[in-house]
Order: structure tokens, then sequence, then C-alpha cells
């Protein structure tokens, strides 16, 4: 008699079937292909040549940006060089000037701003500057030293007359003429082909045009656009404790409280976006009507000056506040501090309220780079130059 042992292996070498596909848990190994298998070729490494450097931090942006800068200071400066040169009579033949092409280019050597017939005007050397598109002289009130000055340097630092037709290059000179063309059409002069743009289009004067764009901006307008309250511990606050929303109310509460007791007494002014809505709600019909008669009756230099402050900070309110602080016309205000007052409403603060939620982001995010410090120094280059178009001599 066979072992029990040797009787239980039989019978179950009997169950299993005689299939290769079920037999895989017996067998060692099973090929899906036929291909002869072969060894990897394995090459050696050959190495040549002193090891790498160690790694190095990256430069820090802030000493980049500033090499960036002196480097290019120092070519405006050679540029400067030549061109005094050039003025002085140091190079006289065509050869040396051939070798110097932006002392070629320039058809001016020096730039004045004179007196003339009770207007001020920048003249390039003895040619009075014109505007591009009516010819007509630049003239300036006598009560705008600073821009004229401003406007003669403006033209004294172009190296060549090709740049004269970059609107990039010369900002101020833009803005001015701008100015001059409300003017001319506010008197029923023609202010030349292309000016009015969309105004044209709809046989409506320079000044209704723009004022319609403006009034586009108070239903939207950035500082009285407010984030959602904080919820679950999102959006915490800043250094001082104040988060996005509550930075928001405060610069709102701020400019409103101060335009509805000296500019437009008794105005209500409300928030348009609050709360969970995406669409804000427009301000009172009264108060539209008061605003836009406001914006009507503003001088060309005054309307040129918040166009520009608006489309520079997207919003009109904050731009008002800026207009009415620096202006010297009659809407220009300013509260009675005694002694040595100082203006309480600049370019510095009228930028920081444009960019309320910019700011609150890099603070919690970071800058990038020729992004958000190019954009900072622009707005307040274009604040910049609002102040100097609507301030004068004239008040106060």
């Amino acid at each position: 008699m066979k072992p029990p042992t040797q009787v239980a292996l039989r019978l179950a070498a009997r169950q299993v079937p005689s299939s290769p596909a079920h037999c895989y848990p017996l067998l060692a190994s099973r090929h899906l292909h036929s291909t002869p298998t072969s060894p990897a070729t394995v090459s050696p490494i050959h190495g040549t040549g002193p090891p790498p450097e160690p790694p190095r931090p990256a430069v820090n942006s802030a000493s980049a940006r500033f090499e960036r800068r002196k480097k290019y200071a120092a070519i405006l400066e050679t540029a400067q060089d030549v061109r005094d040169r050039y003025a002085s009579g140091d190079i006289k033949n065509k050869q040396s000037a051939g070798a110097n092409p932006l002392a070629r280019r320039r058809f001016w050597k020096h730039v004045h701003v004179r007196e003339v017939d009770g207007a001020l005007e920048v003249h390039l050397d003895t040619r009075p500057l014109r505007r591009p598109t009516s010819k007509e002289i630049v003239r300036l009130p006598l009560t705008k030293p600073l821009l004229a000055g401003a406007l003669a340097l403006e033209w004294d630092l172009l190296v060549s007359a090709q740049q004269a037709t970059k609107q990039h290059l010369i900002p101020l000179t833009s803005l001015v003429c701008r100015a001059l063309d409300i003017a001319d059409d506010d008197a029923g002069r023609d202010v030349g082909a292309g000016t009015k743009g969309e105004e044209s289009a709809t046989n409506e004067s320079l000044r209704t045009g723009i004022t319609r764009m403006l009034m586009r901006y108070l239903d939207t307008d950035s500082i009285l656009c407010w984030a959602p309250p904080p919820r679950h511990g999102h959006d915490a606050p800043d250094a001082e404790g104040k988060t996005l929303r509550e930075l928001q109310k405060q610069a709102a509460e701020q400019v409103v409280t101060y335009l509805s007791t000296y500019v437009w007494p008794g105005v209500e002014i409300e928030p348009v976006l609050d709360s969970e809505s995406i669409v804000p709600r427009g301000q009172k019909p009264e108060t539209r009507q008061i605003i836009e008669g406001w914006i009507m009756g503003l001088s060309a230099w005054e309307l040129a000056g918040l166009e520009r402050a608006v489309l520079a900070g997207k919003g009109l309110l904050g731009a008002v506040r800026l207009l009415v602080e620096w202006s010297e016309g009659f809407v220009g205000v300013r509260e009675s501090s005694g002694e040595g007052e100082t203006r309480k409403f600049g370019v510095e603060e009228a930028a920081k309220i444009a960019s309320i939620e910019v700011d609150w982001q890099i603070g919690n995010w970071g800058e990038v780079e020729d992004t958000h410090d190019v954009e900072k120094e622009d707005l307040r280059r274009q604040l910049g130059s609002v102040v100097l178009l609507v301030s004068g001599t004239g008040k106060q």
C-alpha cells in the first residue's frame, strides 16, 4: 500500500489542467515574445578636464536692476556728451558727425522757454514748438511756468528728431496738446484730423465724449469694489492687522468723505460691488447728474488731466481727489491748516489708492520683476504729469 502523501500528490497533479495558460504558477518564467535576448552594450564614461564649478546663488533682483539702470545712465550720459560737443562746435565736419549719428540727427541745439504775447512758448532754437495735428504753436498760460519748464526738458532730452514722432517719448507733450485740442473744440475751431476719434463719429463735442467715457468709470470705480468678507481663515490680515476689505473700505471712506464735503456737498456715493455679488450696481440718478455736470464744467486743462488720471488709475473718484487738490482753477479745494501747510493728497497717495489690491497681492505672493515695478513707476509718472498740467501760480 502506497503512503498517503504520494496519493495526495498524484491526485493534485491530475486536477491541474494541461493548458499552458494555467500553468504559470508552476513555471519559472514565460516569455511573451520569441526574440532572443541580448545583453546591453555599456559604453565606458570618459571624463576630461577639471570638475564643474559649484553652484552659485542667484543675483539679487534689486542689485541687478540697480546695475542695469546704472548702465543705461552711462549710455545717456555718453549721448549727452556727444550732443554737447556737437552743439559747442567740437564736431564740425561730416566725417566726425557721421561717427556720431546721435549728434547728426538732431536739428536743434538748445531749448528755451519764452514769453510771447502774454503766453509761454517752448522754442527749439528759434522755432516754436507746434502741435502735430493742427500745426498751431503750443502756448501755455503764464501761470504754468513749471509745466513749460518740464515740457522744455522733455524736448531737451531727445537726441534725434525721429524720437519726437514716438508718443511714449513725449508723454507730457501729448497731454498738453490734448488740453489745447479740447480748448479749440470748445471754441469751435478745427482741432485737426484724427483728434476727436469716436467723438467725431457721433457728431458730439470732444468735451461731451470725454465726459461720457469718464462717467462709465463711476459705476465700476476701483475703490468702490470691495473684496468679500474673509471666511474660514482666508484673506489673513497684513502686518497692521487689516484685511484687504478693511483697507479698501478705509480708502473709500476717506476719499468719499472729502468729495461729499468739499466738492459735491450732500452727494451720496455708495459702494458698487459688495458682499458676494459679481455685477456692479450703478449710482443714483441724481448723483450721476451732479457729477456729470461738474465734469462738463471743468476747464480744458482740468478735463485733460482728469482723463489722464482716470485712465491711469482705473477709477474716477481717486482722480477727482487728486485734481481738486492741485488744480489752480475754481474747482481747486484746499483745507486751511495754517502757515506752512502742505498738501495732503499727492501722487503717492493717489497711486496707493489706485493699486490697493495689487499691493496686497504683492505682499502675499511677491513682486514680478519688470512687470509690477514698471507698472508702479509708470502709474506715478502719469499721475505726476496730471499734477504738472493742472497746477500753477494762479491760485493760492
